[in-house]
Parts: C-alpha cells; structure tokens; sequence
C-alpha cells in the first residue's frame, strides 16, 4: 500500500495531496482560510471518504443505483484513494430534496447542483455559509487554476456578481460541443420531389408547400405533416432577428415576444397553420404523439436533438423505412445569404458546480482532490473511463470500445456510456469533443452539429443573476407574462385571437410588470459585465 501511495504521489503532485498514509500529508496543510460565514472547521486527518450528493440521469438511474458503479468513478478512486459516498434524490425530485436538505444544519460535503437555483442564488449560499467560495483555494487547484486563467469568460461564468467562484463547474469548451439541437428535415423527401434544402424563411414555405401537396411518403394520402415545432421555437422567430424570451442590442435588453418582429413570426405561423402546412397540434404534442407522428412516415421537419432526435429516429427507422433519411438545415434567414444571428447554444460553463459545502472538514483536501478532474488523466477517465476497458487508444484518439458502442446486453449508446464514463452527463471536469465524435458518430449528425453551430449568437443573453432583493417580485412578474404570453401565442397562431389584437397584447404585458422586469434583467447584465 506505502508502494503503491508513493507512486501515486509522485505521479499527481502536487495536483493531488490527499494520502493514504503519512508520506502523503507531508505537503498538506490544514490551515482554514475560509472567511466570515463560510468558515468550516478544518481537521488535519487525511481525506479518504466524500460525501457527493448528485442527481442521477434518466438514464444512468435506468441501469444502476448509484455513480459509484461507473468505471470512471471507480478508476478516480482507485488512482487518488478516495471513495466517494453517493447520495442521489429520487428521480424526479432533485429540487425538492435539494431545497430539504438545505434546511439541514449538516450537509454533504460536496452538492451538485444549479447553485443559482439557490434561493437568493449563489451568493445568497454563499451568505448563508451553505457553500464555501474557492477564491482563496485556486492555489490548491493549479489545473482549475489554469483553466481559468486561460479563459477569463469561464471564470466570469463561474463566479457570482460580487466575484465569489461558486464550485468547480461542468465546461463544454467548443461550440461544437454546446449545440445539440436545431431544424431538420427529410433529406429523402426532398430529393423525391426535387427540391433543395431551405435557407430562408421564404424557401421554408416553397418547401413545406410541397411536402404538402405532393405525396412525398407516396401512400396515396393526404396525411403529412410538412413541419412539426413548438410556438415560439428559436429556429424561426430568429428568422426576424429575436428570441422568444431576453436579448440584448448594444447591452440594451429587450424582449423578444413585445417587438414587432414577434408579429411577423406569428403572422407566418398563423399562415402556415391555416394553410395546413404546421402540425393541427402543435400545442399539445406530447412525446408519444411525436414519436407516433415521427416514426410513423408522416413528418416533413422539425427541431430535435442530435442524439435523441435525430440519430434516435434514423435508428428507428433504418429496417422500417430504409429510404428515410434525416439532415440539419441551417437556421433561416430572411435574405439569402444573411447570417443567422439566434441558434441553440449552451454557455461553456453549463450553470452546474460541484461546490464545497460548509460542513465539510477537509475543504483545502477536497479542492486538491476536485482538481484532478481537471488534469490531463483525470479528464481522459471522466471522458473515456479505463483504458482497455471502454476505450483504447488508435494513434492517439480514444476509441470507446465496442463493448460500449455496440453494448452485448442491446442497451442504447447512451445508457451503454452511462455505465462507463461522465461525459454524456455533468460533473467537475472539461468535456472532450472526442467524445461527441463518437457518441454522434453518423455522418448527419457530425454534419448536424457544425451547421447548427453557424449562427452568431451576439445577442443572446449571457448567464446573468436577478438582485437577490428583485427575486420575489421578477418570479412573480414573469409567471404572469409566461402564462399570459405562451396562451397568446397559441390563439394567435392558430387564429383564435387577431393579429390586430397585438398592441393590445403587449400593453397587457406591460401592464403585468415586464419594463420592470426588463430593468431587472439590464441590472443583472451590467453586474456580468463588471465581474
């Protein structure tokens, strides 16, 4: 075991500096330096069990009991000598039991978690001694350290207004890696009916016309569905330069759904409604009725994830219908040739951080111990797993292995991965877009992702936090503008209000509170800018 520590010793410090023996808290150090109500009371034991509360995915909760079963956990722990204590809510219950366990005056000590969802948010937890701010630990942390220091934007995202780094967050570093979904369409159809892909909002309509009127399933019927969305889907109020929630121009906020740009999206909706060209019910899809209407040769286009919509669907459908075939579009535009400026887009840091809780007695151990998931080893095996296991390396690219593509038991990929790595998931650690190559391996979906991947996105909001003092009454003003706007947009849509009526619709949600909650959000942005 002495043998085995000094290895491990010599191979990770001073990343790590954890121990299972004396030898290994030789350059530990006990010292508190947490301040005011975030103070913990420190011992000078070596760290060798953590409490991690975390939620489970569908997916992993599907095949296992807890994360400590993953191989990847498993070689974390095998490689620092810290076994990780899962506790996991019951699905479907995560913020329940999250808000419970804040309530509590012992904690774990780590919690996974959308800390902004605090109460108050992260600052507030912060306050509130709830979680202990990493700015005086980052010299405990040099790959986190590095990381953001290298990336000024991801430290940004990761700190609270006041400065106060909440945790070690979740990052996806490349754009390819924060889009997973946008429009798609049948690539078989149109190239049955002769038609090109659609760029513009007006070669949408020539395109849907057709799927319309020209029996692209060829079974004799006037039963397809040429598109498929949601209202106020981003793939086409972005046609008119708005999203369906906050933006901002020259660090000016709006409102997308109360411009008069809105008006003109819900002008084309409604004539594509009335021409039968958007799905009758558009309002009340479910995922069974998507998945019946999908795999049952009826639909022309629609929004959907790469992986779970896209790939899912082509899978579905390769021995049933072998012709079927499904293709990114470009976000539209109204000219030819014009930029996109909205797409779907995660921020690099995801908003999820595995944060030091302030019943945690080993804090400076636990940061040395987060920030090996950072290293080059550490994010290989949160990404990959064990090596020769479920993946091998083939001229430096890590190649899951086919026991995980191609799972023995007939589990789908994404449950398969679950069993082995993180990387489909979240935790404190830097996804690796290999990753991605694999886990979308078809050509549509590689291709997928980067068309999805060209709009600009200059005007999308960036993770701001409400005033802790403004939170009641913005969750209260924007229940009200949610529920009155997305009614709305369903009767106008569908004709049984009139677009006359607009004006009248956005003095309503004026009069529900929205300039102020306008005011709110342009608060908060001037705070994120100043971080």
């Amino acid at each position: 075991m002495m043998q085995m520590s000094r290895k491990i010793i010599n191979k990770l410090a001073p990343v790590l500096c954890l121990g299972l023996a004396a030898i290994a808290m030789a350059g530990c150090s006990s010292e508190d330096t947490a301040k005011g109500s975030t103070k913990s009371a420190e011992t000078t034991e070596p760290l060798s069990h953590l409490s991690y509360w975390k939620e489970m995915h569908k997916d992993a909760a599907a095949i296992m009991k807890s994360y400590g079963e993953i191989t990847a956990i498993k070689e974390i722990e095998k490689n620092t000598g810290v076994t990780i204590d899962y506790q996991h809510p019951a699905q479907g219950q995560g913020g329940e039991q999250f808000n419970l366990m804040m309530a509590s005056k012992s904690l774990p000590d780590v919690v996974e978690y959308s800390w902004n969802n605090y109460p108050g948010g992260a600052q507030k937890a912060i306050q509130d001694g709830k979680i202990i701010p990493l700015n005086d630990y980052l010299d405990d942390a040099p790959n986190f350290k590095k990381l953001l220091d290298e990336n000024p934007e991801w430290r940004r995202q990761a700190s609270t207004d006041k400065g106060d780094i909440i945790g070690f967050p979740f990052i996806r570093p490349v754009r390819k890696l924060q889009t997973h979904d946008g429009p798609v369409i049948r690539k078989d159809w149109l190239d049955k009916l002769g038609v090109p892909i659609p760029k513009t909002i007006d070669e949408w309509y020539t395109v849907l016309k057709a799927f319309k009127e020209q029996d692209p399933n060829g079974n004799g019927k006037a039963d397809e569905i040429p598109i498929m969305v949601g209202a106020g889907e981003l793939a086409f109020t972005g046609v008119f330069g708005i999203p369906n929630g906050f933006y901002h121009e020259g660090n000016a906020v709006k409102y997308g759904p109360v411009q008069p740009e809105y008006k003109e999206y819900l002008t084309t909706m409604n004539r594509w409604y009335n021409e039968g060209l958007l799905d009758k019910d558009f309002a009340a899809n479910d995922s069974k009725m998507y998945d019946a209407k999908m795999t049952g040769n009826q639909v022309g286009a629609a929004v959907m994830a790469v992986g779970g919509g896209l790939g899912r669907f082509m899978d579905l459908m390769e021995s049933k219908e072998p012709q079927f075939k499904l293709v990114a579009t470009p976000y539209p535009t109204l000219k030819s040739g014009d930029k996109p400026i909205f797409g779907q887009m995660d921020n690099q840091i995801v908003g999820i951080f595995t944060a030091i809780t302030g019943s945690n007695k080993h804090v400076k151990e636990t940061v040395k111990f987060l920030d090996y998931f950072y290293s080059e080893e550490g994010r290989m095996i949160m990404n990959f797993g064990k090596e020769g296991v479920s993946y091998t390396m083939e001229n430096g690219y890590p190649k899951y292995t086919d026991s995980v593509m191609n799972n023995p038991d007939g589990l789908p990929l994404a449950q398969s991965l679950k069993q082995h790595v993180l990387s489909a998931d979240a935790g404190p650690f830097l996804q690796d877009v290999r990753y991605m190559e694999q886990y979308a391996a078809r050509p549509e979906q590689q291709e997928a992702l980067t068309v999805w991947a060209e709009p600009s996105n200059e005007k999308r909001m960036p993770p701001i936090t409400i005033a802790r003092e403004d939170n009641s009454r913005y969750a209260s003003i924007m229940n009200d503008v949610d529920t009155y706007k997305n009614e709305m947009i369903v009767k106008f849509i569908m004709g049984a209000e009139s677009l006359n009526k607009f004006d009248e619709y956005v003095a309503t949600l004026k009069s529900m509170g929205l300039d102020d909650a306008i005011k709110m959000q342009q608060s908060g942005l001037e705070r994120y800018n100043n971080r």
